[in-house]
């Protein structure tokens, strides 16, 4: 629009000529006829999104419920509740559909009512032309500029409403930029909010597993979004710049965008960027700028282990740097915080050190088993005995591994009270009772 009304100055300049040398006094009743048929041509662009609104509605309808079908219900408990709202959706599917066909039938009369009045100020119009040709004709060598005033009459009338509609659409403009705003004022809130969930939650762990493990949140720790949608969309050489985003503290998006907005001299003096690559970032498009604002770069979970014995002074490694068992045992520890929910572990004791399963995990299952079920599968003894397992199923393997079953043999099923359960005990976990024996000796127990 703007680059269509750039013309007008220039054509209502010249209009202004023309009317200075009288030559509007002669072309009045065909200027009259322009702008008339410029009044039906705004009629008929007026009938526009009224079409546009009823093929909306007929592309939404029929109303699809599929959703509520018998097969899409099945197994829900409130399905044959749920199943009634096909009977409202159904009378608004048959009422919409008959809205559909009175607006049609309302759109069309109104159409042939305006195309009626058009062939009749048609009729007068060529009687206009007749009249006008004779003008010309009279004109003779100024015929050419007189044809030329009709048609900057034309383009005037044809630009002349494009300002209401540009004065709208900046209007709307700036109530989406404000709703907009208002909308990002709300994202940031709930950025904020998880944040704060995260925390907390944070903060419960630390509580709960106090000299064992620990856990920080790092605030928009990830910011790996923001750095390839810059790399990848801003043109020019950033690494400098992207590094530097990368290391700021406490990066707010709303202000990395608002300082690309006061432009290169901002980013250098807020960020420390080389200024060639700050001018590049200066220059994103407003588009772009607000892709950014939309991002969400996730916080980062700093993860630490105390590897330290019991009575040694803490010594907290991250989570990258253990190793495979050390993982485990933090892992364990933490998804054994949940307070109620059943619990499912095969082999806990794989790539976990003895100690740690009596200092940590059987303690652990010891108390929280008053609150939550655990089922595990194991070949340690330290788990079953020394957690106090309410039933232990010793498990008898057939045919070879991945292709085989297992069975519970009678007897082989029990508390550790059972005299037949604790021979499987010792048997199949701790080596026989030779075994044992024979460690107990060379400990000194």
């Amino acid at each position: 629009i703007e680059a269509e009304l750039a013309s007008l100055p220039g054509l209502e300049e010249t209009l202004e000529r023309y009317e200075t040398a009288k030559l509007d006094e002669k072309m009045k009743e065909q200027s009259l006829f322009v702008r008339e048929e410029r009044v039906l041509g705004i009629i008929e662009d007026r009938f526009e999104p009224f079409r546009r609104w009823l093929d909306t509605l007929r592309d939404e309808l029929p109303i699809d419920r599929a959703f509520l079908s018998a097969a899409s219900l099945s197994g829900l408990p409130s399905n044959v509740l749920l199943a009634k709202t096909n009977q409202p959706l159904r009378r608004l599917d048959e009422q919409l559909a008959k809205v559909a066909d009175d607006f049609q039938n309302a759109l069309d009369a109104a159409e042939v009512a305006v195309e009626a009045i058009r062939r009749t100020w048609n009729d007068g119009r060529a009687e206009a032309q007749v009249k006008y040709e004779a003008i010309l004709r009279e004109l003779k060598k100024t015929a050419v500029v007189a044809e030329e005033y009709i048609e900057i009459q034309r383009k005037i009338g044809r630009l002349a409403p494009l300002k209401e509609k540009q004065r709208v659409l900046r209007q709307q403009g700036e109530e989406h930029l404000t709703q907009r705003q208002s909308l990002c004022a709300e994202w940031e809130d709930l950025k904020a909010a998880e944040l704060r969930m995260l925390h907390e939650a944070a903060g419960h762990v630390n509580e709960q597993l106090r000299g064992q493990v620990e856990v920080e949140v790092v605030a928009v720790g990830d910011r790996s979004p923001l750095t390839e949608l810059l790399r990848h969309n801003i043109g020019g050489r950033l690494k400098e710049a992207l590094a530097k985003l990368e290391c700021a503290d406490d990066l707010s998006l709303p202000e990395f965008v608002e300082a690309c907005r006061r432009g290169a001299d901002a980013l250098v003096e807020e960020y420390g960027m080389p200024l060639a690559q700050a001018g590049h970032l200066a220059s994103a498009s407003s588009e772009m700028l607000m892709r950014i604002e939309e991002l969400a770069l996730p916080s980062k979970l700093v993860v630490r282990l105390n590897t330290a014995p019991n009575g040694v002074a803490p010594s907290w490694q991250n989570l990258g740097s253990l190793s495979k068992g050390q993982k485990a045992t933090a892992i364990l520890l933490l998804i054994m915080l949940k307070p109620d929910a059943p619990l499912v572990i095969d082999q806990p004791e794989d790539d976990l050190d003895n100690r740690f399963i009596t200092e940590g995990v059987v303690p652990m299952i010891r108390e929280a088993k008053r609150r939550r079920q655990f089922v595990l599968a194991t070949h340690n003894a330290n788990i079953p005995v020394l957690g106090d397992a309410e039933l232990i199923a010793g498990l008898t393997p057939r045919g070879e591994a991945g292709e085989g079953t297992a069975t519970v043999e009678p007897g082989h099923i029990g508390a550790i009270d059972d005299k037949s359960v604790r021979e499987l005990v010792e048997e199949l976990l701790e080596g026989g009772r030779h075994a044992f024996e024979t460690r107990r000796v060379k400990y000194g127990f």
